[in-house]
């Protein structure tokens, strides 16, 4: 279109040029101003012919741009996407992770009960043994029997009391290792899960010396994720274990549970450590943000947390700025949404 528009303007010219020639006879101010206005014309024509090639190379120069910019967008989408598929990734290995400590914990804690209960059961089994050769050979006294009753008794009791220990550390290890597993949603009372899942976690908080005290009102029954809520209690414990304490420093681990309202409850964490440095408290929350990147620590465990917190949990989580030592107040509903 603009090039028979140029031919146009081209044909203009050409008869205004003939027209110059018919006025040579005319009186000066006449011909002048048609002659002004004859190059007035042509520098136009000009002009335009320019503002065209301006406009056709910006139109090839945006065409490469949003061309180089969808390539780079593509690029940059797909970075995103692998990003995101690597953290997935990580978030899983980490809560397998804190799945295995569980394991190791429980495995070392039920390792006590049982090798004494194995010990007494083997005891009992030779004085039984004995009592029985002595009966055979007709060398049974009464005082030799009292003895061996005593004997009976005392590892009876020994071997009974630490059978039901390990069968309750088997117990929870197993509902809390059932529920972190898997993401289903049942009705539990919340004051026997966080009751399990402390326990599950009881050998490392043990063997830190640390002490621990669960504030939780009976009778609280939720409708949500046994398994996060589980999750998000033990990162909170570990995270205390590695970043709360130093080395050889004992300190207090504790619940406090309240219901806030006929639809809602509000769990309180606090360990009795050195805190969250105020520079540090904006991030804790932060996927990958350590201070113990070269000590085991990932940055993911608060990250988890916060996760499933305000995902499956429907709630709600903060960090209370106060000083000294770690508080995290949770705000979830009774029933999950």
């Amino acid at each position: 279109m603009s090039f028979d528009l140029f031919d146009a303007e081209e044909k203009v010219l050409e008869q205004a040029e003939s027209l110059r020639g018919l006025l040579a006879d005319t009186p000066p101010p006449l011909r002048e101003g048609v002659e002004a206005l004859i190059e007035a014309f042509g520098r136009s024509v000009r002009e335009q012919r320019r503002l065209v090639k301006v406009s056709d190379r910006l139109q090839a120069q945006l065409a490469s741009l949003n061309h180089e910019l969808a390539r780079r967008r593509a690029e940059a989408e797909q970075a995103l996407s692998d990003l995101e598929a690597a953290q997935d990734s990580l978030i899983q290995a980490e809560k397998l992770a804190s799945l295995g400590a569980l394991v190791g914990g429980v495995a070392h804690e039920i390792n006590t009960p049982v090798g004494i209960a194995l010990s007494c059961a083997s005891l009992l089994a030779d004085s039984t043994e004995t009592i029985r050769a002595a009966y055979q050979a007709d060398e049974l006294d009464a005082d030799r029997f009292e003895r061996y009753l005593d004997t009976a008794g005392d590892s009876s009791a020994l071997i009974l009391s630490n059978c039901r220990r390990a069968a309750e550390l088997i117990g929870s290890f197993k509902q809390v290792a059932v529920d972190r597993a898997s993401s289903e949603r049942r009705r539990f009372d919340l004051g026997a899960t966080l009751r399990e899942t402390l326990a599950s976690l009881g050998p490392r908080v043990r063997q830190a010396g640390h002490a621990v005290t669960i504030d939780c009102p009976s009778g609280i029954v939720m409708d949500s994720h046994p398994g996060a809520l589980s999750q998000v209690i033990g990162n909170f414990v570990i995270n205390s274990l590695i970043h709360g304490f130093d080395p050889g420093q004992t300190g207090r681990l504790s619940l406090a549970v309240s219901q806030t309202g006929p639809d809602q409850v509000r769990i309180v964490y606090a360990d009795s450590g050195k805190g969250i440095p105020e520079s540090d408290r904006g991030r804790v929350f932060d996927p990958f943000f350590t201070t113990r990147r070269g000590s085991g620590g990932t940055g993911l465990g608060l990250h988890i947390a916060y996760n499933l917190v305000t995902g499956p949990l429907g709630g709600a989580i903060a960090l209370d700025p106060a000083p000294g030592g770690a508080t995290f107040a949770l705000t979830l509903p009774l029933r999950a949404p």
